[in-house]
Order: C-alpha cells, then sequence, then structure tokens
C-alpha cells in the first residue's frame, strides 16, 4: 500500500512548502482527496494543507480500509496509517505536522499518532473512531498527550455508540483533548465545528 505523488492536493506549490507547519486531511470512505481539500479556505492561512486520496477505490470515490463485515481487517487499518507515515517521511521538513480526518480517515489518523508517537505534533478527528484495542505507541501518548481535537454530531447514525465511547476514553487517557458535541448534528461538518476545529489549529501556530 502506497500513497503516490498524484494521490495529493496541496494547497500551495512545491517551493512554498518547506519551513511551514503542515496538516495533512484525510478524507472519509467513499469520498475523495477533493472534498477535504475544499476546507482549506476556512482554516489557517499559515499551514500548508495536503489532502490524501485513500487507496481503495470505494463506490465513486475512495476509502482507507474495507468496512465490509466479511473483508474489515485491523492490518489494513495499520497498513493505510503506515503508508501515511511512509509519504510523510518522503516530504520535506516542517516545523510541525498535524493530521486532520474525517469519519474513517479519522481511525487513520489515530493510527499514524499510535504508531509513531513523535512524529506528530496533534490530530484532529471529525465524526472518528479509532481501533479500540492497545497499540504500540499508547504508554508513550498518555506521558505526553499531545493536543487533540474531537467534534461530532450528537444525531451521527453512522458511527456506533459503543465506538463513540471508546474513541472518547482513548482520547482523554492519551491525549490532551478538545471535545465539542454539536446538537442535531449528522454525520458531517457543521460552520460552528469548522470555526472550533480553526481556533483548535490556531492555537498549534503559536
Amino acid at each position: 500500500m502506497r500513497i503516490a505523488d498524484e494521490q495529493v492536493l496541496w494547497s500551495v506549490p512545491e517551493s512554498e512548502r518547506a519551513g511551514r507547519p503542515l496538516l495533512v486531511l484525510l478524507h472519509g470512505h467513499g469520498m475523495t482527496e477533493q472534498i477535504g481539500f475544499d476546507l482549506r479556505h476556512q482554516l489557517p492561512s499559515e499551514l500548508v494543507v495536503a489532502a490524501l486520496r485513500g487507496p481503495l477505490s470505494v463506490r465513486s470515490g475512495y476509502g482507507w480500509f474495507s468496512l465490509e463485515a466479511d473483508r474489515f481487517s485491523l492490518d489494513e487499518v495499520r497498513a493505510a496509517g503506515g503508508a501515511v507515515l511512509d509519504w510523510l517521511d518522503r516530504q520535506p521538513d516542517h516545523p510541525t505536522v498535524g493530521v486532520l480526518g474525517f469519519s474513517q480517515g479519522s481511525a487513520i489518523a489515530a493510527q499514524c499518532l499510535r504508531t509513531r508517537p513523535s512524529a506528530l505534533a496533534y490530530v484532529a478527528l471529525l465524526s472518528g473512531f479509532l481501533d479500540p484495542l492497545p497499540a504500540a505507541g499508547d504508554q508513550q501518548l498518555a506521558r505526553r498527550r499531545p493536543p487533540a481535537f474531537s467534534g461530532r454530531g450528537d444525531a451521527d447514525p453512522l458511527v456506533p455508540r459503543i465506538l463513540v465511547t471508546l474513541t472518547d476514553q482513548w482520547l482523554q487517557e492519551h491525549t490532551t483533548l478538545t471535545r465539542r458535541v454539536y446538537p442535531g448534528l449528522g454525520h458531517n461538518v457543521s460552520a460552528e465545528e469548522l470555526a472550533d476545529l480553526a481556533a483548535f489549529l490556531r492555537d498549534r501556530l503559536s
């Protein structure tokens, strides 16, 4: 599993990337990198934004791992996280790197953090969830407690409640958490959530 250069949209040309903080966007299941990329105009302009396309073809879009009951594998989740980290290793130096994931992309964002705790300055999970089983980097994260943003709607019908509970518990125990729940919001992102996310990201720049 590998993320190729043509699977990435950048907010600025290559000549303007080095030395600036990087935010990596990971889209949801069945979406494309363009969907998350459109959010860049509402985020701090100091960030270099890279939107990555998931490696699996899903309907009219892409994904990071299969959601079908007979094909789902945690190994696939871990492989996708490894592919994102391998892609990061090929990039120029950035003073900070954060990963923002929506829905399925949030599981990969969390996986990257748990696989290599020192590689990311922070994560943001929107309508998110993670692998609830212990991971190699969990003890280090529990000591370091990097910043994390978690935003979700209380009317989200797609993420099972048990996963929401386990994800919230893990974030509280392993990160410095900013958690927001938006009344009436389903499995999407609201203007209020984007404003809260932008404030969280601005704080990471100070």
